[in-house]
C-alpha cells in the first residue's frame, strides 16, 4: 500500500517479496505501478536513492548479510529508513506467529547498523502509548492461531514468516471500529503522545534513519 501511494506521487519503485502469497496481493494492489521480484536483482548495486525495510530485519537470519547488500544497493547519499520491533525482554506469541527471529536493543541495533558502513542520522522509539496497550492483547489471539497451526502441523517459522503480512483476519474484524470517529481520534491522540515521546525508550519499536 505504501509503494501505491508513492508511485501515485510520481516515483519509480522496484520491491522485493520473498513470499509467494504476500507478492500475490502486492501486485494485486499496485497492477503494473510497481515492479516486484522474489530475490535480488544482478543491477541494484548503487541502484536507488531511497531504501525503505519497515519491519523486515526480524525475519531474517542473518541481519547482517541483509544490511550489507541493502548498503550497496543504496546511491552514496541515499537514504534508508528502517524499522524493527524492540526489546527481547517483549518477546510474546505474536514474535513467533510471525516469524521473528529477534527484537532488536536500541545500542545493539545502531552497532550492528555502523558495522555495516551506515551512518545512523536517526533513532526514535515508535508506538507508545497505542502499540504498548495493543500488544499484549495481540499475544493473546496469536497464542490461539499458533496453537491452532500446530494441531495441523502447519507451525513452522517459514510459514510464519510467509504469512506474517497476509495473515490479518483478527485486525479485519475490527476495522469498523477503527475507521468511526471515535478511533480516529484516539488515533491523532495516540499520534501527538507518540511525537512527544520518541526520544524516550518507551514504545513497542525503533524507527531509524540511516545513510551510506
Amino acid at each position: 500500500t505504501l509503494l501505491h501511494e508513492f508511485s501515485g506521487r510520481g516515483f519509480a519503485c522496484e520491491a522485493l517479496e520473498t513470499s509467494a502469497v504476500a507478492l500475490g496481493i502486492a501486485r494485486h494492489v499496485n497492477g503494473d505501478d510497481v515492479m516486484f521480484h522474489l530475490s535480488p536483482q544482478t543491477d541494484w548495486a548503487g541502484r536507488f536513492d531511497y531504501l525503505f525495510a519497515f519491519e523486515v530485519l526480524e525475519h531474517i537470519e542473518d541481519d547482517r548479510a541483509a544490511l550489507t547488500a541493502w548498503h550497496a544497493w543504496l546511491k552514496p547519499d541515499g537514504v534508508m529508513l528502517m524499522s524493527v520491533p524492540a526489546r527481547m525482554r517483549k518477546w510474546t506469541a505474536t514474535d513467533v506467529w510471525a516469524g521473528h527471529y529477534r527484537r532488536y536493543e536500541r545500542v545493539g541495533l545502531i552497532d550492528l547498523i555502523r558495522a555495516c558502513g551506515f551512518t545512523v542520522d536517526r533513532c526514535e522509539s515508535y508506538g507508545f502509548p497505542l502499540a504498548n496497550i495493543i500488544s499484549p492483547l495481540r499475544a493473546r489471539v496469536h497464542a490461539r492461531l499458533l496453537a491452532a497451526r500446530r494441531a495441523s502441523n502447519e507451525d513452522t517459522r517459514s510459514r510464519n514468516n510467509d504469512m506474517s503480512g497476509v495473515e490479518r483476519r483478527a485486525e479485519s474484524r475490527f476495522y469498523p471500529l477503527l475507521k468511526s470517529l471515535p478511533s480516529r481520534m484516539t488515533m491523532r491522540l495516540a499520534f501527538l503522545l507518540q511525537d512527544w515521546s520518541t526520544g524516550r525508550d518507551w514504545g513497542d519499536g525503533y524507527l531509524v534513519q540511516i545513510g551510506r
